[in-house]
């Protein structure tokens, strides 16, 4: 909690790095944590602090509206979610590929996937029969 702080002004008012602010708003958008959530865990007051960071530092853009809901309280749920997400993009990634492989075999000839010669290369670890 010391590293986040830049000063602290009698106790007033608290200064966080701009480290500290892209570190909860990345936490922010990867959407595990929403704002009251990430305010009670790093001990940050005021409740519009952390909405002007997301809109200062953040890849997400968002109507404060929006996010009245409320977080998912089972955070296996949440990680299942992001992993289906994760899934998804991969999949998406596969297809490029595929689609990519296919048209260099049709335009160039070249096929990139040589099923032939991974067949032989599993007969060369036998060892050939003693005649």
């Amino acid at each position: 909690m010391k590293d986040q702080l830049v000063r602290k002004a009698e106790g007033v008012s608290k200064r966080y790095t701009v480290a500290f602010k892209k570190k909860v708003v990345q936490e922010l958008d990867k959407g595990l944590l929403n704002m009251v959530e990430l305010r009670a865990k790093y001990g940050i007051g005021g409740k519009s602090i952390i909405s002007r960071w997301s809109k200062q530092y953040g890849n997400l853009r968002f109507n404060e509206k929006a996010q009245v809901g409320r977080a998912m309280k089972d955070r296996s749920k949440q990680r299942i979610k992001e992993q289906d997400r994760q899934i998804k993009e991969l999949q998406l990634k596969v297809e490029a590929y595929e689609m990519l492989i296919e048209v260099i075999k049709q335009e160039d000839g070249i096929d990139l996937l040589k099923k032939d010669a991974a067949k032989r290369s599993v007969s060369l670890l036998k060892p050939a029969p003693e005649k």
